[in-house]
């Protein structure tokens, strides 16, 4: 564990970030904007937002000793990523204020758990998740209906970037996919005619107030988002305040505190289906350090530090490209890519995450372009695809 500070005469407040991500990083960097000073903990020491953070709590994050640690630097404490143990957080709250608290990250941690939420919200957020059933030994999968086949085998805990994930299209296809994954607990979902996939930011402070963010469309590459647009070129305006609606019963059922964000599949007839949830900031969400009044970074300094929560306007369209590490490499050939040339596009914001070893599926930074028009955004995208060797 490193060292302490030695106290001011007149110290900043310290915040707490549980994650040494990119997330977390990026929440450091908005949180020291407004002044305070940032603590994370993370196991690894070269962690991205331990290079930025006043002090990294080097600690597993079951850790009694370095919660405790963390818990006594700092008046608030949030998570950068859902799969923090709960238990730590709850540990946590003994001592300090959390958010989003225990309760919250074990339902978005635990997909049946959070199907569950979805269906006895549905009276409050008008939307139902898509027909599933929880698959748990062989006997559940003999008892298998016709119309959920086929379907998305996924792993109760644990899942993200399309990991933890098998189409299926039989029961001997799920009965293989449930052995191979070990015979961990799993949710078979039916497969829906998708159109498009939309997300909703959305904040809730410790009063109760909620804001929402304009909704992003998203497109995804094995698993992983590769681009996030908004206004969404797709969304209907009926479209976009039933999915803001939704989400903000859904905070408010939650009674959660801090950002949250509640990803939507549109099928092809328009209808609207929720599908999951993230308990912090949202890779979709990144284009708002650009291009909306607040970040979701300093709206959930906001939040945690119970601050009145900030304006979520858009002032430029914006379209956000995630940068993975297979852009380093030509053939086997490691090499920086042409960030000259992709700061030259106009409105090009480049935000690299101090990772030093690009990897390919590793996500290593994200451009968002902004522009008077998305038609002009758009263009600058493919142009930085064209550079760096994207298929666009």
């Amino acid at each position: 564990m490193s060292e302490a500070f030695l106290p001011d005469a007149n110290p900043p407040t310290w915040l707490g970030v549980m994650g040494g991500g990119q997330l977390g990083r990026m929440f450091a960097q908005a949180a020291q904007m407004m002044g305070y000073r940032v603590a994370v903990l993370e196991p690894s020491q070269d962690c991205p937002a331990g290079l930025v953070a006043e002090r990294l709590v080097e600690s597993a994050y079951t850790d009694a000793a370095g919660l405790d640690a963390l818990a006594a630097q700092c008046v608030a404490v949030t998570t950068e990523f859902e799969n923090v143990p709960a238990e730590s957080l709850s540990r946590l709250a003994e001592r300090v204020f959390v958010a989003p608290n225990a309760s919250c990250v074990s339902i978005a941690q635990d997909r049946i758990l959070e199907k569950r939420f979805f269906v006895e919200c549905a009276p409050h957020s008008g939307v139902m998740p898509a027909p599933h059933k929880a698959i748990a030994s062989h006997a559940d999968i003999d008892a298998i209906g016709d119309n959920l086949l086929p379907g998305i085998l996924k792993t109760v805990r644990m899942g993200y970037d399309g990991k933890g994930q098998v189409r299926v299209k039989s029961r001997e296809d799920v009965r293989a996919a449930f052995d191979q994954m070990g015979g961990v607990p799993c949710l078979l979902e039916k497969m829906l005619p998708l159109a498009y996939e939309v997300s909703v930011l959305t904040a809730r402070g410790a009063d109760g107030v909620s804001v929402v963010y304009p909704i992003a469309e998203n497109v995804h590459r094995d698993g992983i988002l590769f681009t996030t647009t908004v206004p969404g070129p797709n969304v209907s305006d009926d479209c976009a305040k039933k999915a803001q609606d939704a989400a903000t019963a859904m905070i408010a059922q939650l009674g959660y505190v801090g950002v949250l964000c509640i990803e939507f599949f549109v099928l092809k007839d328009g209808s609207l289906v929720v599908n999951e949830m993230a308990p912090r900031p949202h890779n979709s969400g990144h284009y708002t350090i650009d291009a909306c009044i607040t970040s979701q970074f300093a709206q959930q300094v906001r939040a945690m530090a119970r601050l009145p929560l900030g304006d979520t306007r858009q002032h430029s369209p914006a379209v956000m490209l995630n940068i993975l590490g297979d852009v380093w490499y030509e053939g086997e050939t490691v090499r920086e890519p042409a960030w000259d040339q992709v700061l030259a596009l106009p409105g090009a914001n480049l935000h690299l995450y101090g990772k030093e070893e690009p990897r390919r599926g590793r996500k290593m930074g994200h451009v968002t372009f902004v522009a008077e028009t998305l038609a002009d955004a758009q263009d600058h995208l493919q142009a930085a695809c064209i550079i760096l060797g994207i298929a666009p």
